[in-house]
């Protein structure tokens, strides 16, 4: 279904219009399904959007960019056009294709870009102004998913998000949330540019209540113009301009990115990582993203012990996801990055032989004692350096009435970015996921900064094929490097434990990326802390619920059945 962008095409509105929400409406009753299409989302605005383009006669690919735009609108402090994604895709039901919209440096960018007076800058220091933003991936990420994917006009894709754009939306809880952290701390990122503050907060400087309404007719002109003018338009010209007149003139940190770092930024397509977990077909995104070879290592890791008989309330089978958490990622840290500058050694990574030698370091009735980064076959010598935290994203997932399926995560880093403001969007904070550090030892860390490269990403959107060869789910999270370990249990509670995806979601989450066990507070791993440190693990901590957020949809009894993560204001919707 290749359909290039026609400007005559993409200008023409179209008529039919399915009436999007503006409040929040909740997931009422029990599981949604669909005997043909459906979107789940973190926010029910953002998949009635995706829906209406399913409605129109869209496929999954068109749906995902409606919702992707909607997000940008409803939910400003996790993604949009301002950031980058990663999507996952499946032409009826096959092989699946995947796509890197992740951002870049600038060409003028360098191993010390976040160093000052030689020592890292601190991660709160970084993030706000300019030194932080990448060029954004997002449109050319939806232009290149469209051509290939796509079905309908690229203008009418846009129609719902100007819509809520225009007309307004309600402040929901989660954006409030994001608001008033910001508000306690006294330096909102969120609040750091005067246009900004005239949205998101009161005259009295507080925080929009819940249930208020919010119009941002800058961002409803832009994606207009976007609309009619097509992707090149973000790129080349005013909106161009106005994103590198920002970062070169912020007030903290400004940075040299050019007019050509935007007008030379490329979508790219990219190999996926797929392996066999139980007879089941797993595949994520390769680098840039750390999310494919993560996942599989966590889960194939897994493969020798019976979880399925110990159970979801057992703490001895989280004793066994935190070590294979703790091996997965500390392979992860030493050597993914962006491979069009390091070699990542994915296919030994993957390699079921490496991992069973992984797999044996693990111990049902006890801690290992420490943790290091295997030797896979074609691993470069490369240093590990830990990532700062990364919040501001949202996932979701898609599906049509031909059996395709777009599994899409999209950021822009941490709550609003960088701060800066550009036509109504946030500008990403993306830089700020390369390793601060760009060497140890002499030894170069394959996450440093270099000009033109993309951050290693955590995001990590799934699909998962059954034993009959059919898509069985497609899942991914939002939540920095806890959205691997989100991803590894909900496909751990679908195929061992038997749990609807929604079920999965809602799991409680632990996750482990090294010496420490986080636990999700107020949930029933809480009271298995005792356990779990008589298996020794000695260093047992505690995350609340806010951080997680999880979008789903599995095919079960011939139809589609949307999950969304209970911690969340997301919803799945049918068509």
């Amino acid at each position: 279904m290749l359909k290039r962008f026609i400007p005559a095409l993409a200008a023409v509105a179209l008529t039919a219009c399915t009436a999007i929400p503006t409040t929040h409406p909740g997931q009422a009753g029990g599981p949604i399904s669909s005997g043909t299409g459906m979107v789940s989302a973190a926010d029910p605005r953002a998949a009635h959007a995706g829906v209406e383009m399913l409605r129109r006669g869209g496929t999954a690919a068109d749906a995902a960019i409606a919702t992707l735009l909607a997000l940008n609108v409803v939910e400003p402090q996790s993604s949009g056009i301002g950031g980058g994604g990663f999507l996952v895709y499946s032409d009826h039901g096959g092989d699946p294709v995947t796509y890197d919209g992740r951002e870049t440096a600038p060409a003028a960018a360098g191993p010390n870009w976040f160093l000052k007076d030689g020592q890292p800058m601190a991660f709160d220091d970084a993030v706000p102004g300019g030194k932080s933003v990448g060029v954004p991936g997002n449109v050319r990420l939806m232009a290149m998913v469209h051509r290939q994917h796509g079905k309908l006009p690229w203008a009418a894709l846009f129609e719902p998000a100007i819509r809520l754009a225009r007309d307004g939306f309600t402040v929901g809880p989660r954006l409030n949330f994001a608001l008033a952290r910001g508000d306690d701390e006294g330096s909102s990122v969120a609040a750091s540019t005067a246009a900004a503050r005239a949205l998101y907060f009161g005259r009295d400087g507080k925080p929009l209540a819940i249930g208020t309404i919010i119009r941002n007719p800058a961002l409803a002109a832009f994606l207009g113009q976007l609309a009619a003018r097509g992707p090149d338009s973000f790129y080349v010209g005013p909106n161009a301009q106005a994103i590198v007149a920002a970062v070169n003139g912020s007030a903290r940190n400004p940075s040299p990115m050019s007019k050509g770092d935007v007008a030379s930024y490329e979508g790219k397509p990219r190999p996926p990582v797929c392996g066999s977990y139980r007879g089941y077909r797993i595949c994520g995104m390769g680098p840039v993203s750390s999310g494919g070879t993560t996942v599989f290592a966590i889960l194939k890791q897994l493969e020798r012990f019976d979880l399925a008989a110990l159970g979801p309330r057992n703490p001895a089978a989280w004793h066994l996801i935190a070590e294979s958490m703790r091996l997965a990622y500390a392979d992860r840290e030493r050597y993914l990055g962006d491979p069009d500058f390091v070699r990542v050694p994915v296919a030994g990574l993957i390699d079921p032989t490496y991992l069973a030698g992984r797999s044996a370091l693990i111990a049902a009735d006890r801690t290992m004692a420490s943790v290091a980064a295997g030797v896979p076959s074609g691993a470069p010598v490369a240093a590990a350096a830990q990532e700062a935290p990364e919040h501001g994203t949202s996932h979701f997932v898609a599906v049509d009435r031909w059996g395709n399926v777009a599994s899409e995560t999209s950021t822009i880093e941490s709550a609003f970015g960088s701060g800066l403001m550009v036509n109504g969007y946030y500008l990403n904070n993306e830089l700020t996921d390369f390793s601060f550090v760009p060497s140890i030892a002499g030894v170069a860390v394959a996450n440093r900064v270099e000009g033109g490269k993309r951050p290693r990403s955590s995001m990590s959107p799934t699909i998962v094929w059954g034993p009959n060869g059919r898509v069985r789910l497609a899942v991914g999270a939002a939540g920095g490097s806890t959205i691997i370990a989100q991803v590894a249990k909900a496909i751990i509670g679908v195929i061992d434990w038997k749990l609807s995806a929604q079920d999965a979601l809602a799991l409680p989450m632990l996750y482990s990326p090294g010496d420490t066990v986080y636990l999700e507070k107020g949930t029933f791993l809480e009271p298995m802390a005792p356990q779990l440190r008589a298996l020794g693990h000695a260093n047992v901590d505690y995350r609340p619920p806010m951080t997680f957020k999880a979008n789903a949809i599995e095919r079960a009894g011939g139809r589609w059945i949307g999950a969304a993560d209970p911690r969340s204001e997301g919803a799945a919707v049918s068509e």
